[in-house]
């Protein structure tokens, strides 16, 4: 039997609240609310894609070298902190996911921690970490190797903050896969290697792939902790959000140019995972009899 079928056959059923169908009727003071709800959510997003669209700010961010440096520069940093991202938080989701061990709750808790912390205190952390009067100050300055202020630090930044979104989605993706089926893989000869590969990461890959994004938007809006750790160097530290922040003062134009930019991607990422979510809702009910 393939990963894939092995995939299709472990999958669950459908629920009614995940179709969508549902015997049960909706108030109409409920929907009311919800429709309120919704408004308040979505009118400054529209009113910033209005001015950006409108005013001709959008069409002009491409020619502006800021705004097209600091978006080099964030889909670069980006990239590469979740290369990171996946390196490091699949093996530690994976730990989470099939072993409890003692102080393991604390580790939990210590993945989760950034997801809370305000922005700007995440900074200062990592400056205290490894900035040059930081806990590894001396031994980095020491072999040649300085963080603060880098493009490296913008990384590392958007790496701490937006990791711990990647490992709570995987960790949830391997606690749901069936240990039935890697079992009877592994009755079949497969080695654990080959049942990671072709059972368990299959039947969790919704969950990875939601991750992923979630995880890379969290990184393309970093702000506090980039300034803090990174400053706000044009073409070396400056990413979008940075731009957003200075423009304000002399280009808002500018701005919200930069500003309508991380709402589309934003608006992208967060459709995408719902996207792989009704693909896997639906891929699973087609295999039903």
């Amino acid at each position: 039997m393939t990963g894939r079928a092995v995939a299709r056959s472990g999958r669950r059923p459908a629920t009614r609240s995940e179709t969508g169908s549902s015997a049960q009727s909706i108030p109409p003071v409920v929907v009311v609310v919800a429709a309120i709800a919704v408004a308040l959510l979505a009118l400054p997003v529209v009113a910033l894609l209005v001015k950006a669209v409108g005013g001709g700010a959008l069409a002009a961010a491409f020619s502006d070298p800021a705004i097209v440096a600091a978006l080099t520069l964030s889909l670069m940093t980006t990239g590469v902190s979740l290369v990171i991202t996946v390196a490091l938080g699949t093996p530690l989701a994976f730990v989470l996911a099939r072993r409890r061990f003692p102080g393991s709750p604390l580790v939990e808790a210590i993945v989760d921690l950034p997801i809370v912390l305000p922005p700007s205190v995440a900074g200062l952390a990592l400056l205290l970490a490894v900035g040059r009067r930081g806990l590894l100050g001396d031994p980095l300055h020491a072999v040649g190797i300085e963080l603060p202020f880098t493009t490296v630090a913008v990384i590392l930044a958007q790496t701490f903050v937006s990791a711990p979104f990647f490992i709570r989605a995987a960790r949830s993706g391997f606690v749901g896969v069936d240990s039935d089926l890697e079992d009877a893989a592994r009755c079949d000869g497969a080695d654990e290697w080959a049942v990671v590969r072709r059972i368990t990461v299959p039947l969790a890959g919704a969950a990875l792939a939601s991750g992923l994004v979630l995880s890379w938007a969290r990184a393309m809006g970093e702000f506090g902790a980039t300034i803090m750790f990174a400053g706000n160097v044009q073409g070396l530290t400056q990413t979008l959000p940075l731009v957003v922040y200075s423009e304000f003062q002399s280009s808002l134009d500018a701005s919200i140019a930069a500003a309508a930019i991380l709402v589309l991607a934003a608006l992208g990422v967060l459709l995408a995972v719902r996207i792989v979510h009704w693909r896997s809702v639906f891929a699973g009910s087609a295999v039903l009899p």
